[in-house]
This record gives C-alpha cells, sequence and structure tokens, in this order.
C-alpha cells in the first residue's frame, strides 16, 4: 500500500473564498488562479514526492451563490515497487489531477460551512484514484471537519481540528491536527507481528504576504515509526518531522 492521500482542498478553498480577489468574469462569476512552489509536497504528513519540491497549480470557479468548482495539479514521485519476481520498478505516474466541486455557506462573519466533492487521479497509475467528500465547519477561528473516501478499497475516515488566526504584523498563523484512519491493518511494526489501522498527524504554520507572493512556513509530523512509514510508503524517511517552506501567488 503505498501513502496516496489526497490533500483537504476544502481548506484551502475556504481561506480563498473569504480573503483572495478572483478575476471577475462578470457579476455572478469568478476565477481564481492560485500558482504555488512547495519544498516537499506532504498529504496528511506523508511525502508524496519523496522529500522534494513540487509545482502545484489551482484553478476555481466561483459563483455569488457560494457554489464553486475548479482543477488543481502538482508533480508526485512514488519511487519504486518490488515485484513478485523481486524486480524493481518505478510508478509510471509523475502527476495529480484532481477535480473539485462544493458550496461555501458563510453563516455569519465568524461562522462558516465549507462541503466539497473532490475526484483525485493519478495519469498512468489509476489505481490510486479515489474520491472524497469533505465538510469543514469554521467558528471564530476554530475549525473542524472530517472527510470520506466514497469508492475505493480503502474505506478510509479522517478528521480534523485546528485554529487559524491573524498574528501582529500581518503574520497568518494556523495549526492542525489530523487522525487517518483506514479501518483496516495498515501500518505495520519492523517484524509485522503487529499492526495498526490509524495514524495523526499535525502542522504548525506561518505565513506572509511580501511583495506580491504569500510565503509560508510550515512544521509537519506524523506519529508513524519508520517501521510503520515503510510499510505504508515502500520509504522509511517520508514521514519523519519536515519544515515545508512555501511561495504562492493568487490572481
Amino acid at each position: 500500500m503505498h501513502a496516496v492521500k489526497a490533500i483537504t482542498l476544502a481548506g484551502l478553498t475556504l481561506l480563498t473564498l473569504s480573503t483572495a480577489q478572483a478575476v471577475e468574469l462578470n457579476d455572478q462569476f469568478g476565477l481564481v488562479i492560485t500558482p504555488k512552489i512547495v519544498s516537499d509536497y506532504r498529504s496528511s504528513g506523508i511525502s508524496q514526492t519523496l522529500g522534494d519540491p513540487a509545482a502545484q497549480l489551482d484553478l476555481m470557479l466561483t459563483h455569488a451563490s457560494g457554489l464553486y468548482a475548479g482543477a488543481w495539479t502538482t508533480n508526485v514521485d512514488f519511487g519504486k515497487f518490488i515485484d513478485e519476481e523481486g524486480n524493481d520498478h518505478s510508478f509510471n505516474t509523475r502527476q495529480e489531477v484532481d477535480y473539485y466541486a462544493g458550496y461555501y455557506w458563510q453563516l455569519t462573519d465568524d461562522i462558516s460551512l465549507d462541503t466539497m466533492y473532490g475526484k483525485y487521479t493519478y495519469p498512468g497509475e489509476s489505481q490510486f484514484n479515489s474520491s472524497d467528500i469533505t465538510a469543514t465547519l469554521d467558528m471564530y477561528g476554530v475549525f473542524l471537519g472530517a472527510k470520506h473516501t466514497v469508492d475505493t478499497d480503502e474505506d478510509t475516515f479522517t478528521s480534523f481540528i485546528g485554529y487559524h488566526t491573524q498574528l501582529p504584523f500581518e503574520v497568518g498563523f494556523e495549526a492542525r491536527f489530523e487522525n487517518v484512519d483506514y479501518k483496516d491493518e495498515a501500518f505495520f511494526n519492523r517484524d509485522f507481528s503487529h499492526a495498526e489501522e490509524d495514524y495523526n498527524n499535525w502542522s504548525l504554520g506561518l505565513t506572509r504576504d511580501l511583495v506580491g507572493v504569500t510565503w509560508g512556513l510550515s512544521y509537519v509530523d506524523t506519529d508513524l515509526s519508520d517501521s510503520e512509514c515503510q510499510s505504508f510508503s515502500g520509504y522509511d524517511d517520508l514521514c519523519s518531522a519536515t519544515l515545508v517552506v512555501s511561495a504562492s501567488k493568487t490572481f
């Protein structure tokens, strides 16, 4: 089993819809374009690029009603796998392409609800494809939500909670804790005598707009051991603590 977990687009969408100025197509529709570079593409705490940088692009069409739809893409690298004869093979895909649609409901200035359906595809390796339903409730800076995989063999359920706020000097802050439950044994110890069905991951992040670019610095970690990470992803160094640097610009 490889570490392919789709990113939670709901959180990004919530932030974009509430703060960014979209390209106005008419009085009802807008287009939000967000290119981004990250030093490591981490999904639920696990690297999807073998710890290498990624270039990402989000295109989102918004409607005044709160409806939205879009596409998001990034490079990925899942490394190699060993076949039944013991030979090494590289995975064919080098790209993730996601499609999503949802509804963002601003109940009050401080309370919002975001619901989203996402379809995640990996050209050349369709066995990794999946789709999720995500709901995120944000109340006075505290957000909590859940994501459920709806059409794969892995009945995965993810729950998360966090907090975001604006610090002095226009610095954004976000803390997030997440549990990912595969409902089946997925993470094994070194001698395969014990396995866990779920794991936790967390992050602390800072952002700051400077010279027209949003710069980010995040600390990301999981509670997976090296052997559990190896059994799940094929590598023992993709789940440990790291700092992720990012730069993005929204049009």
